[in-house]
């Protein structure tokens, strides 16, 4: 094993005291409860974190509701660019220390932290600020009847909603952060982010970047503390909008919550158990190489993972082939390893549910790779392949959010639909095939937010993401967002 050094801001980092961020500064707040913050590549405690109290609750709204009233909601549109580029600019300054933290905390392996958790929320940043002058009203001409030579003009504008909630998973603990984090202060809101309790260390690192890069204390805020804080937020009535990220039996209470909460306007990006369709043509190679890749990434741990595929039959037993050949490669380790490619399992509970998976998985289906936990310290478990043998195997229908894909034969493309479509979640889905016009019909008829060819999981800013069916409300990003953190305002004019 050949692990980095930790930077010495990170081990210093570490040492202090972690609470929340609230008021453009560190604040411990008046809670004498603290969770451990665990490794998962070794089980060990890196630091504590002190859980929010109701007042710490209350400091935050009170913080972010006075800096949109006091200063950002009235910030020129151009100087929210400018802010949110030099937070760009700072993540990749620091981008080490961050991506450290993260893979301490997630157990992500550190060239996915640096590739995804800094660039890519960079990459968003600078999306997000593009916008910050392009968000606009519209005029109209209304149809009301002249009776004394008066003429009618209308316009609407688009205002901030006001105060976000964004309540953020621990698989993506910077990049989905900054989703809701950007989306928000782009558009005029104030935020406060609660972060997974098993990864509460990057945010309170970010939220003092933004300051340095001159956000307004108090616009973007931290709370820390297990899934309670989250649903006083949600339950608060100075929160305009919850935006939430996670399993979709958790965002069936936020969601609840929220419309009884006020009808708190509320975005909901769930799971899925996301199928790909290898059409008769395909290029296995290709395909098995694209899968491994977005199969597998951060242990199986993406919302848009693909976790069902369909093969033909034919080609069934060269795909299993390929699929064992490339799994055998992969090399399992430290997340600290440069050369690691799998790491452990973020945290113990998600080990202990995938646990439970591979179990259902060896009394129903055949494992044909893989199918066990490893005998060492971390929540390590192997990369698992598995052929269904009918379409009432669970692992077919329940979302493990783990490294577990499963396999299942079809006779004839016609049967690809409703093979797909067997599922109450509609997340992501793939179609591998050289026949652009088989996949183009057979995506019309595919239930999924998002549907990929020949490659599955990668997303971009310019392009709406979401769910639909089970697997959420609204788009995160793309030109969507600037309906879900704005009202509009009509304006009618006599003249």
């Amino acid at each position: 094993m050949n692990e980095i050094q930790l930077l010495p801001q990170v081990r210093d980092f570490l040492q202090q005291n972690h609470a929340h961020f609230i008021d453009g500064q560190y604040y411990m707040g008046h809670s004498n409860t603290s969770i451990p913050v665990i490794n998962p590549a070794n089980e060990e405690a890196i630091t504590e974190i002190a859980s929010a109290s109701i007042a710490d609750i209350e400091a935050a709204v009170f913080s972010a509701r006075s800096a949109f009233k006091g200063s950002w909601a009235e910030t020129s549109p151009y100087q929210r660019g400018v802010v949110l580029n030099r937070l760009a600019d700072l993540i990749e300054a620091n981008g080490e220390e961050l991506a450290q933290l993260d893979t301490l905390c997630s157990g992500k392996t550190i060239h996915l932290s640096r590739m995804f958790e800094v660039s890519q929320s960079a990459i968003f940043l600078r999306y997000f600020a593009g916008w910050s002058t392009k968000i606009n009203g519209e005029t109209m001409s209304p149809s009301f009847p002249s009776m004394a030579d008066e003429k009618y003009t209308a316009f609407t504008r688009r205002e901030p909603v006001g105060v976000v909630a964004g309540i953020v998973p621990w698989n993506s603990s910077v990049m989905i952060g900054v989703w809701k984090i950007a989306a928000a202060l782009v558009t005029g809101c104030t935020i406060i982010i609660k972060p997974s309790e098993f990864t509460p260390l990057t945010m309170l690192r970010l939220a003092q970047l933004a300051v340095e890069a001159g956000l307004p204390p108090g616009a973007f805020n931290v709370l820390n503390g297990a899934g309670g804080v989250g649903a006083q937020l949600i339950n608060h009535p100075q929160v305009s909008k919850v935006s939430f990220t996670g399993s979709v039996p958790t965002g069936l209470k936020v969601g609840q919550a929220a419309m009884a909460a006020s009808l708190t306007r509320v975005t909901l990006e769930l799971g899925g158990k996301n199928a790909a369709a290898l059409l008769p043509d395909v290029n296995v190679d290709a395909a098995v190489a694209g899968l491994i890749q977005s199969g597998y990434v951060h242990q199986g741990q993406v919302c848009a993972a693909p976790e069902r595929v369909y093969v033909p039959r034919e080609r069934l037993q060269e795909v299993i082939e390929k699929f064992s050949v490339a799994l055998q490669q992969l090399t399992i380790g430290s997340p600290l390893d440069e050369s690691v490619q799998f790491g452990p399992l973020a945290n113990k509970p998600q080990f202990d549910k995938v646990i439970e998976c591979l179990q259902v998985a060896h009394q129903e289906s055949k494992v044909l790779f893989g199918g066990k936990a490893l005998p060492q310290l971390g929540y390590f478990v192997e990369p698992t392949l598995l052929l269904a043998h009918s379409l009432q195997d669970r692992m077919l229908h329940e979302e493990t959010f783990g490294p577990i894909i499963t396999l299942l034969a079809y006779d004839d493309v016609n049967e690809l639909p409703a093979l797909i479509n067997d599922s109450p979640f509609g997340l992501t889905a793939s179609v591998w095939s050289n026949d652009l016009s088989s996949a183009l019909r057979l995506i019309t008829e595919i239930e999924a937010g998002t549907v990929y060819v020949n490659m599955h999981t990668f997303i971009d800013p310019a392009v709406p993401f979401g769910g639909i069916k089970a697997s959420g409300t609204g788009r995160e990003f793309g030109s969507a967002f600037i309906e879900d953190y704005t009202e509009i305002k009509s304006v009618m004019i006599r003249y």
